[in-house]
Protein backbone atom coordinates (compact mmCIF):
# COMPACT_ATOMS: atom_id res chain seq x y z
CA UNK A 1 0.00 0.00 0.00
CA UNK A 2 1.48 3.22 -0.83
CA UNK A 3 1.25 6.47 0.94
CA UNK A 4 0.02 9.13 -0.79
CA UNK A 5 -0.23 13.07 -0.62
CA UNK A 6 -3.27 13.33 1.74
CA UNK A 7 -1.57 11.24 4.02
CA UNK A 8 1.19 12.67 4.05
CA UNK A 9 0.15 15.83 4.83
CA UNK A 10 -1.73 14.94 7.34
CA UNK A 11 1.17 12.68 9.42
CA UNK A 12 3.16 16.33 9.05
CA UNK A 13 -0.15 18.29 10.25
CA UNK A 14 -0.04 15.87 13.52
CA UNK A 15 3.27 16.40 14.19
CA UNK A 16 3.39 19.92 13.55
CA UNK A 17 0.61 19.94 16.35
CA UNK A 18 2.36 17.62 18.71
CA UNK A 19 5.34 20.26 18.50
CA UNK A 20 3.37 23.27 18.84
CA UNK A 21 1.77 21.65 22.01
CA UNK A 22 5.25 20.43 23.14
CA UNK A 23 6.89 24.02 22.73
CA UNK A 24 3.59 25.42 24.76
CA UNK A 25 3.79 23.24 27.59
CA UNK A 26 6.36 22.80 30.46
CA UNK A 27 4.85 19.64 32.22
CA UNK A 28 2.50 17.55 31.94
CA UNK A 29 0.61 16.02 35.09
CA UNK A 30 0.36 12.39 35.02
CA UNK A 31 -3.51 10.90 36.15
CA UNK A 32 -3.97 8.10 38.62
CA UNK A 33 -4.09 5.07 35.90
CA UNK A 34 -1.50 6.54 33.91
CA UNK A 35 0.95 6.88 36.78
CA UNK A 36 0.43 3.70 37.78
CA UNK A 37 0.85 1.76 34.30
CA UNK A 38 4.08 3.69 34.45
CA UNK A 39 4.59 2.50 37.88
CA UNK A 40 3.83 -1.10 37.05
CA UNK A 41 6.08 -1.12 33.94
CA UNK A 42 8.83 0.28 34.71
CA UNK A 43 9.08 -1.32 38.69
CA UNK A 44 9.47 2.59 40.14
CA UNK A 45 8.58 1.21 43.81
CA UNK A 46 9.67 4.34 45.70
CA UNK A 47 6.66 6.07 43.57
CA UNK A 48 4.00 3.30 44.64
CA UNK A 49 2.65 3.17 48.40
CA UNK A 50 -0.45 1.82 49.94
CA UNK A 51 -3.67 3.19 50.48
CA UNK A 52 -3.90 2.64 54.10
CA UNK A 53 -1.36 1.02 56.84
CA UNK A 54 -3.90 -1.56 57.51
CA UNK A 55 -4.63 -3.64 54.72
CA UNK A 56 -0.40 -4.51 55.49
CA UNK A 57 -1.31 -4.74 58.92
CA UNK A 58 -3.16 -7.68 58.59
CA UNK A 59 -1.75 -9.69 56.17
CA UNK A 60 -3.84 -7.80 52.90
CA UNK A 61 -1.26 -7.51 49.94
CA UNK A 62 -3.74 -6.94 47.18
CA UNK A 63 -5.04 -3.71 48.23
CA UNK A 64 -5.36 -1.19 45.96
CA UNK A 65 -2.21 0.71 45.11
CA UNK A 66 -2.03 4.70 45.20
CA UNK A 67 0.16 6.13 42.92
CA UNK A 68 1.09 10.02 43.37
CA UNK A 69 0.51 12.32 40.42
CA UNK A 70 3.87 13.19 39.33
CA UNK A 71 5.03 15.86 36.45
CA UNK A 72 6.77 14.71 33.37
CA UNK A 73 8.34 17.27 31.86
CA UNK A 74 9.82 16.77 28.09
CA UNK A 75 12.69 18.01 26.85
CA UNK A 76 12.98 21.03 25.04
CA UNK A 77 13.92 20.30 21.78
CA UNK A 78 11.07 17.46 21.51
CA UNK A 79 8.75 20.37 20.57
CA UNK A 80 11.53 21.89 17.86
CA UNK A 81 12.00 17.65 16.51
CA UNK A 82 8.47 17.52 15.85
CA UNK A 83 7.82 21.03 14.33
CA UNK A 84 10.84 20.43 12.08
CA UNK A 85 10.07 16.64 10.78
CA UNK A 86 6.14 17.90 10.52
CA UNK A 87 7.18 20.96 8.35
CA UNK A 88 8.93 18.88 6.32
CA UNK A 89 6.21 16.33 5.67
CA UNK A 90 3.55 18.74 5.06
CA UNK A 91 6.01 20.68 2.41
CA UNK A 92 6.62 17.17 0.81
CA UNK A 93 3.18 16.65 0.62
CA UNK A 94 2.68 19.39 -1.41
CA UNK A 95 5.64 18.96 -3.88
CA UNK A 96 3.91 15.14 -4.49
CA UNK A 97 1.63 14.44 -7.23
CA UNK A 98 -2.08 15.14 -6.65
CA UNK A 99 -4.00 11.78 -6.30
CA UNK A 100 -5.85 10.13 -9.31
CA UNK A 101 -9.50 10.76 -8.74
Amino acid sequence: MDVNRNQWFLAGLVLVMLGLQFRVVDSFVLNEPCAKFIAKRFNKQQQVANASPFPMLLGNTAAPMMVAKRPVRPPKWLGWLLLSIGGVLVLHSLAMPRPAS
